[in-house]
C-alpha cells in the first residue's frame, strides 16, 4: 500500500562533536513517524545523528496493520539500531506510547549497548477490562474506532488510523507482557516523560516501568500541559529540551 504523505522516515546522520551520538525514535501504535519528526528535528538539529522509522503497518492504512505483529515492529527497530551502533560511538533509544515499550524491549536484549532510553507515555500494559476478550475478537471483528489525536494543542492532527486494528492490538498486548516480564533487565539511564492527563494510556503503564526497571539513574517528568501525543502538544518544547541534556549529560559520563 502506499504511504500516506505525512508518514515519510526521517533520517539525520548528525554534525559536530554531538555527532557520536545517534538516537532512535520509535512512534506507537496505529501513528507514523510524524508524531516524532519534530523531537527529531530538533535532535538532528543540535548535531546528534537520529533516525524514526516507519514500523510495517504503520502510515498506510489501518487493514495493512493487521498483516502484521509487534515481531515485525522491533525486527525495523533492531536493524536501525544495529545501524545506528555501527555509526556512532553510543546509541541512546526514545519512544512514544507503544514506541516506548518498543524501545524498552530494545534494551532488555541489548543492555550496556544502549547509553539511555527517553520514554514519553509509555505503554506496557492496559486497564481496559474489555480487551481480555481480544484473543477471541481479533479472529472475527477487523477494527474498533481509533483512538487518536489525543492532543490538547488545537489544530494539531498525528496522521493516526481512524480505526483500531484488533489483530495488531492483540499482537501488542503480546509485546506489552513479554516486555513487562524482563523489565529488571533494564539498567540502563531512564528519562520518563508523562502526561497528567493522558485518555490513551493509563498512570498504571508508567508506575509498572518505574517500579520493575532496575535503572538507578532514573528521571520522571510530569507534563502538565498534554495529553498523550505529548511530542506534539504544549509540551513539546520542554521534552525536546529536556532530552537534548540527558543525552548530553549520560554521553559525557560515558
Amino acid at each position: 500500500m502506499p504511504v500516506q504523505a505525512h508518514a515519510e522516515e526521517f533520517r539525520s546522520p548528525g554534525s559536530g562533536p554531538d555527532a557520536a551520538t545517534g538516537i532512535l525514535l520509535s512512534h506507537g501504535f496505529t501513528g507514523s513517524p510524524k508524531s516524532m519528526r519534530p523531537f527529531a528535528e530538533h535532535l538532528a538539529g543540535e548535531g546528534f545523528g537520529v533516525a524514526v522509522p516507519r514500523l510495517p503497518g504503520h502510515g498506510t492504512h489501518w487493514r495493512e496493520a493487521n498483516t502484521t505483529t509487534w515481531q515485525d515492529w522491533y525486527a525495523v527497530l533492531d536493524n536501525e539500531f544495529e545501524r545506528l551502533r555501527k555509526e556512532h560511538e553510543r546509541v541512546f533509544l526514545a519512544g512514544l506510547s507503544m514506541g516506548g515499550c518498543l524501545v524498552l524491549r530494545l534494551a532488555e536484549q541489548h543492555g550496556a549497548d544502549v547509553a539511555g532510553l527517553v520514554l514519553v507515555n509509555p505503554s506496557v500494559q492496559t486497564d481496559d477490562k474489555r480487551l481480555a476478550a481480544l484473543p477471541v475478537l481479533q479472529r472475527f471483528l477487523p477494527s474498533f474506532p481509533g483512538i487518536s489525536n489525543d492532543i490538547k494543542k488545537p489544530g494539531v492532527d498525528e496522521g493516526a488510523y481512524d480505526r483500531m486494528p484488533l489483530r495488531a492490538l492483540h499482537s501488542l498486548s503480546q509485546l506489552w507482557k513479554v516486555t513487562r516480564d524482563d523489565l529488571a533487565k533494564v539498567t540502563q539511564p531512564v528519562l520518563l516523560f508523562r502526561s497528567t492527563v493522558d485518555h490513551v494510556v493509563e498512570p498504571s503503564s508508567g508506575r509498572t516501568v518505574l517500579s520493575r526497571i532496575s535503572s538507578r539513574d532514573v528521571t520522571e517528568t510530569l507534563l502538565e500541559d498534554s495529553y498523550h501525543v505529548a511530542t506534539l502538544d504544549n509540551d513539546a518544547p520542554r521534552i525536546f529540551a529536556d532530552a537534548t541534556a540527558f543525552v548530553r549529560r549520560i554521553g559525557t559520563d560515558a
